[in-house]
């Protein structure tokens, strides 16, 4: 009975085994296709000598043609054409300068012929064709043939600085006038290229962003905003009234950032009190003349031995006035003469008596 039972129970034990062990296998492929490694970013196209160049035209005669009050913020230059027409009106603004068929602008078109072929040898990521409002991400694009922007295309870099977004034509690229090319989310426009196979033409009022690389030429229409470069191999550059703002990349360094609390500190106003200025009357001022002292005159017990002393003048000082003013002082009187001394009179002799004679009776 055991053994039947157990004949029995060992299919269904392995059924229930490969129940469970299916979902674990398929968690297990989930799991590894999520902690895939990511795909490495792509490196910027470098354009050499020629990233210093707004405009820069080929072939064509003239190379480089414009109408209109054009600023271009960047350097302008053709080789192997040596002509350049509508610069007045438009103007190149300085330090940026012109390089009409000499060595410069030569090595630059050498430069360009390079940056080229390295973007349209990257290997393409997704393949687009027409462009209404939609948003990318970092990475390589191919069109295999004409490339229409009829909208608002977004090219978000994901909070990286350094993404790069690399478009390849294989015909034409065509955007529609009032279109526009956004970068959001710390996207460069010294990190967007155009590899285009023929022809590059942008509509009137657009915004445009990037550098275009042109197999032949490139044609902006009226009113168009460039935050890049316009770039022809062998064809010309035709401007009409439009501003090209060559795009420049800086070194991004991120720091380690320790943040700092700062303590919110809640000032305390003191209020300005206006003190009430206090008018004190000043003490009236007696009305008259400062008292002239008057001097006490004393006079002297008299002197036993006749003689009469002098006299001492005694002055006594007045208050001070209140009004500041000094009393005037009155000179000292003089002292009165010494008296002579009354000559003592002299006693007079006492008279001598005289001798009285007396009469005596004799007798006898």
């Amino acid at each position: 009975m055991k053994k039947i039972g157990s004949s029995r129970a060992s299919p269904r034990r392995a059924g229930y085994f490969l129940l469970i062990a299916c979902p674990i296998v398929a968690g297990t492929v989930a799991l590894a296709i999520v902690t895939q490694p990511a795909i490495a970013a792509d490196a910027p196209v470098n354009l050499g000598t020629a990233a210093s160049f707004a405009v820069l035209g080929g072939s064509g005669h003239p190379g480089v043609t414009n109408t209109g009050a054009s600023v271009i913020n960047g350097d302008l230059g053709v080789w192997p054409d040596t002509a350049v027409t509508g610069f007045p009106p438009g103007t190149v603004t300085p330090p940026s300068q012109m390089h009409v068929d000499d060595a410069v602008a030569e090595q630059a078109q050498s430069d360009l012929t390079k940056a080229y072929n390295d973007a349209a040898g990257r290997s393409p990521a997704a393949t687009v064709d027409a462009i209404g409002v939609r948003t990318l991400g970092p990475g390589v694009y191919n069109a295999t043939s004409e490339l229409h922007i009829n909208g608002a295309l977004t090219l978000n870099a994901g909070g990286d600085p350094n993404a790069v977004f690399i478009f390849q034509v294989s015909s034409a690229l065509i955007t529609a006038s009032n279109s526009s090319v956004i970068l959001t989310n710390g996207a460069l426009a010294c990190n967007v290229f155009w590899q285009v196979g023929s022809s590059a033409t942008l509509g009137s009022n657009s915004t445009f962003v990037g550098t275009i690389m042109a197999l032949t030429s490139i044609t902006v229409g009226a009113g168009v905003d460039v935050m890049g470069r316009l770039l022809a191999r062998n064809g010309d550059v035709t401007l009409i009234t439009d501003t090209v703002t060559q795009s420049t990349c800086t070194p991004t360094v991120t720091p380690t950032v320790t943040p700092t609390v700062t303590p919110t500190v809640t000032p305390t106003v003191t209020p300005t009190v206006t003190p009430t200025p206090t008018r004190t009357r000043p003490a009236p001022s007696p009305t008259g003349t400062a008292p002239t002292p008057t001097p006490t005159r004393t006079r002297p017990a008299p002197s036993p031995t006749g003689t009469t002393p002098t006299p001492t003048a005694t002055f006594t000082r007045p208050a001070p006035s209140p009004t500041g003013t000094s009393p005037t002082s009155r000179p000292k009187p003089k002292p009165k003469p010494k008296p002579k001394p009354k000559p003592k009179p002299r006693p007079k002799p006492a008279p001598a008596p005289k001798p009285v004679s007396t009469t005596f009776p004799v007798t006898g």
